[in-house]
């Protein structure tokens, strides 16, 4: 009878435990496709679980789009543009967001163009000529600081605002010469069109004097002020998460195929690899870890932001936009 009363007893004190995992909804800034893969790891390898958190994961609409979605408290946490969140966060001083990870180092913002129709790797060669862009896209948002640094004449540049499904069709069918987007994403998927990659011209504007940051994952600040560890243990996870992508770019697709079985493997392949190289695994994230900013610099990138995104002459400064707390130690962030 003791044995069954004590048997009782630990499963009644078992029971919190099973249902104390804090709910977690997140959404990605666009749709599932290989870069999402390293939250595809954490949460089918039980990174997640370990650290106590049940995370959803819903696709996107733009690495703009997304910071509304958490601002408002739709969403906990998500994973959105830098620039966008500064932009924001000068409009409105009150807004309920912070980023917490940074994930792409080098933000993978380009100008795509085709050698066939007069675009060299020369951003000089986009003058005169007709160039798509969704209004959302984080890439054409930086295309007044571009211009200026750059030192590009606009007088006879065309702007076509294209939706995202169609910009690189029209490129590839010839109705357009150059399009706004995201090197990883527009490169990939204009092969994917037929075109030729020695066709493919790609203008990174941070090569051209842009030295901005890109992504991060960001949080509701009431949802972080009440569920600091939930915050930790998620980003404790998605870390786990990118650095397995880094380590087998290739074997992380598998993770988001499951999820979007239209995708090609070897598409995504391609598109991860170029990720990880470009935006991800950068020289300055092998020498520093993973995940954090050099506050300085961000200062400097928002300098940038009065030009390109018209912010005021009083920003929120780097240390209000960016907060290293939630982040595991360094030991846990660095990169092989």
């Amino acid at each position: 009878m003791k044995k069954l009363v004590a048997s009782a007893i630990a499963m009644m004190m078992a029971v919190p435990a099973a249902f104390a995992d804090t709910d977690v909804k997140f959404t990605l800034d666009w749709k599932f496709e290989a870069p999402s893969a390293p939250f595809f790891i954490a949460q089918d390898k039980g990174y997640f679980a370990e650290e106590g958190v049940n995370v959803t994961i819903d696709s996107g609409a733009g690495s703009r789009e997304s910071i509304p979605r958490v601002a408002t408290g739709a969403y906990d946490m998500g994973f959105g543009d830098i620039n966008a969140l500064i932009k924001l966060m000068d409009e409105q001083p009150d807004l309920k967001v912070k980023a917490v990870m940074m994930a792409y180092e080098t933000p993978p913002f380009a100008v795509i163009g085709r050698k066939s129709q007069g675009i060299s790797e020369d951003p000089k060669s986009l003058e005169g000529k007709t160039l798509g862009a969704p209004p959302p896209d984080a890439a054409f948002g930086q295309w007044p600081a571009f211009v200026e640094v750059a030192e590009i004449d606009t007088s006879g540049i065309t702007i076509e605002n294209v939706g995202f499904p169609v910009r690189e069709p029209m490129l590839a069918q010839g109705q357009l010469d150059a399009i706004f987007g995201f090197s990883f994403s527009s490169v990939i998927n204009l092969k994917a069109q037929g075109v030729p990659e020695e066709d493919i011209t790609l203008i990174m504007m941070g090569e051209h004097g842009l030295d901005l940051y890109g992504n991060v994952v960001i949080a509701n600040t009431d949802f972080a002020a009440e569920n600091p560890e939930a915050v930790k243990g998620v980003i404790r996870a998605l870390v786990r998460g990118y650095l397995d992508t880094i380590a087998d770019p290739a074997a992380s697709v598998t993770y988001v195929m499951k999820r979007n079985e239209v995708l090609d493997e070897a598409v995504e392949t391609d598109r991860i690899n170029m990720a990880v190289t470009g935006s991800i695994a950068t020289d300055a994230v092998k020498e520093s870890g993973f995940g954090d900013v050099d506050m300085a610099r961000l200062g400097k990138s928002i300098e940038f932001l009065k030009t390109s995104m018209g912010i005021s002459d009083t920003p929120p400064a780097p240390e209000d936009v960016f907060d290293p707390s939630y982040l595991p130690p360094l030991e846990e962030r660095k990169v092989n």
